[in-house]
């Protein structure tokens, strides 16, 4: 099979309360390119917020109310993390518990990965969605 694929173009989080999930991604640099509306299922009420910040989209979508059951019970299918790499993972710690963000861990850890190692931490979104912050110690 011949496939091209450019890139990630986007990934979608399911979120159960719209605004305070955009909030939160604007507290992280993220700016809503786009707002829309939609329908699953004939249901009227879906609300959809494309998150941009340099060439990362983070698409956030709110289900109509009947069908939000549905995604606070949803198991398989879930994204586990997604992974921003950064510069400085020290930095990036401490202005993150500064600014009141929930960490995960006490402090950023060190994996054996790559040639010199990597160091991360993570952080919880509004709806429990995990954010892991990497910095890749050989570049």
């Amino acid at each position: 099979m011949n496939l091209k694929i450019n890139c990630i173009q986007h990934i979608g989080i399911p979120v159960t309360d719209i605004k305070k999930s955009e909030a939160f991604y604007e507290k992280l640099g993220f700016k809503n390119v786009m707002s829309s509306t939609f329908e699953i299922d004939i249901e009227k009420g879906g609300i959809v917020a494309m998150m941009e910040r340099n060439k990362m989209i983070i698409e956030l979508y709110q289900m109509p109310e009947k069908l939000l059951p549905e995604i606070r019970n949803r198991k398989d299918g879930h994204i586990d993390h997604i992974a921003f790499d950064v510069d400085d993972i020290e930095i990036t710690f401490k202005t993150l518990k500064e600014n009141g963000f929930h960490i995960l861990e006490e402090n950023p850890v060190f994996l054996n990965f790559w040639d010199k190692g990597c160091k991360y931490f993570n952080i919880l979104g509004p709806d429990g969605e995990r954010l892991e912050f990497n910095q890749i110690l050989d570049k």
